[in-house]
């Protein structure tokens, strides 16, 4: 693996496995853009990556994916950072035990954990096309899977039910959507987009009392079967940078192996479907 010369933007990457992420692809020689919502934990994450790497070529730029102007706003900064962009990580997320809105007014978990994602892609794309062969990888997961009724297009937002788990797996399930139906867009241009499962990881998932009681109750007792944050960037580290999955796009990876999916996630018309109202919201 190797990524010397490349350029690669992470959101997310202050904490988790987008920090670990950077860290991996810092020693492998890649300019690392590292996203988060507050500017003083990203700076502290920029002299982490700088420590562990050994590698002086680490920055941090401000993103609150739950706010469109954020996301415009950090994506006209990478655009002036970054004369080329090779890799961009989608690797920020979140979960929310009771319903929330981002500012626009979305179900957060939906409007982060895609929306704000999709958005951001679509400003950086042309540079990414620029900068061809360039990849996108996604970070998706295997709770993608309790969505096995797909999405329900008629209440994105889930205003007429919410459910902590049942948000985060539709959102996780329209993170395959969303890198199949780029992957499919994006034929012949050099540019692949492909979603990973990084594990059960180790993280704060749950402790902040992001998923209520559930969450107090059942991590603890799941915890000790989580693999640590290092182990969880692997995939997205190889994805990002191995010459293994040169021009390999819309595939789905576990352990750095591509992986089934879902019957759902096989749909390819809500992917289609789902790009289209995407669209719609975003204001495209």
């Amino acid at each position: 693996m190797s990524a010397q010369g490349k350029t690669v933007l992470i959101t997310g990457g202050n904490a988790g496995i987008g920090l670990e992420t950077g860290v991996g692809l810092a020693k492998l020689g890649a300019r690392v853009l590292v996203t988060s919502r507050d500017a003083a934990k990203g700076a502290v994450a920029v002299e982490d990556i700088k420590v562990r790497s050994g590698s002086e070529a680490v920055e941090a730029v401000t993103l609150d994916l739950a706010s469109f102007a954020s996301i415009r706003a950090c994506a006209s900064d990478v655009l002036q950072l970054a004369p080329r962009l090779d890799v961009l990580v989608l690797n920020a997320g979140q979960v929310n035990a009771k319903r929330t809105e981002t500012e626009e007014g979305f179900e957060t978990t939906f409007g982060v954990n895609h929306l704000g994602h999709f958005l951001l892609t679509t400003l950086l794309l042309d540079r990414m096309r620029q900068s061809a062969p360039s990849r996108v990888v996604v970070v998706s997961s295997h709770a993608h899977k309790s969505a096995r009724r797909g999405l329900d297009f008629s209440d994105l937002q889930a205003e007429h039910r919410y459910r902590a788990f049942d948000a985060y797996g539709k959102s996780k399930l329209a993170n395959i959507y969303f890198a199949n139906e780029l992957a499919r867009r994006l034929e012949r241009t050099d540019v692949t987009a492909n979603s990973l499962h990084p594990g059960f990881v180790t993280s704060r998932f749950g402790k902040d009392g992001d998923l209520g009681l559930m969450g107090k109750l059942g991590m603890p007792i799941a915890r000790p079967f989580a693999i640590s944050q290092e182990a969880g960037a692997l995939t997205p580290i190889w994805l990002s940078s191995s010459s293994d999955v040169d021009g390999v796009t819309g595939l789905y990876f576990y352990k750095r192996a591509a992986a089934e999916t879902s019957k759902a996630a096989h749909d390819d018309e809500a992917a289609r479907r789902l790009w289209a109202v995407s669209e719609e919201l975003v204001g495209s």
